[in-house]
């Protein structure tokens, strides 16, 4: 399977922000994008202002990078969240928020998404009573996702249920940390997804 191995920090200062794909290390004072708040690169400090199509292109790259999606499953998103109805732009984060990868993060049960993307892959996860192992398998409403039994025991879990409660949980999910389990009671709306993504400018990349 096809994944970035890059490094992650250099992500954020191309985009001059943080986008928390480093777990805690974004919240310290060593993140990089504290200490060189620019884009990486021998003229990172000397760019102009940027066109309108690499705004564009810019916030489609922001979005895939903060949910850790290559350009090919992005696409396929965008075209599955085209042919919905409603407005493309807040069907694809919908989409991409209701990941499995994402929701184990969301809920706390892990420090990024990349992390929760490898507990899932190493199978640590059930949904509705069986395992899964694909990262971007979704969720639908009244989905009950949880910890196997056998891997409660392991570092991550005790410290997710350790640290339950530092971690704002969106009003979509339910975490149980005692339980290890995530209701997902529905999908969630636009105005609850706070990811600082303007998806207008990614429809009107992707309908030139």
């Amino acid at each position: 399977m096809a994944r970035y191995t890059g490094a992650d920090c250099k992500r954020c200062r191309r985009e001059k922000q943080k986008l928390f794909l480093k777990g805690a290390k974004c919240e310290s004072a060593k993140c990089p994008i504290e200490i060189r708040p620019y884009p990486p690169g021998e003229h990172g400090r000397g760019r102009t202002k940027d066109s309108e199509y690499l705004l564009q292109k810019r916030e489609k790259q922001k979005a895939a990078r903060i949910y850790g999606v290559l350009e090919k499953q992005f696409r396929g998103y965008f075209n599955e969240a085209n042919r919905k109805q409603g407005k493309t732009g807040e069907n694809l984060l919908r989409i991409l928020e209701s990941r499995l990868d994402n929701v184990v993060y969301r809920a706390g049960f892990a420090k990024s998404r990349d992390h929760a993307r490898q507990l899932v892959r190493h199978g640590h996860i059930m949904v509705n009573g069986r395992k899964t192992d694909i990262p971007s398998a979704r969720v639908a409403p009244n989905d009950i996702v949880e910890v196997r039994p056998s891997s409660r025991t392991m570092t991550p879990f005790q410290v997710a249920q350790a640290e339950a409660g530092d971690k704002t949980v969106p009003a979509w999910l339910e975490a149980i940390p005692s339980q290890l389990r995530i209701l997902v009671h529905s999908l969630p709306e636009r105005q609850v997804i706070d990811t600082q993504v303007q998806e207008q400018l990614i429809v009107e990349l992707y309908s030139k």
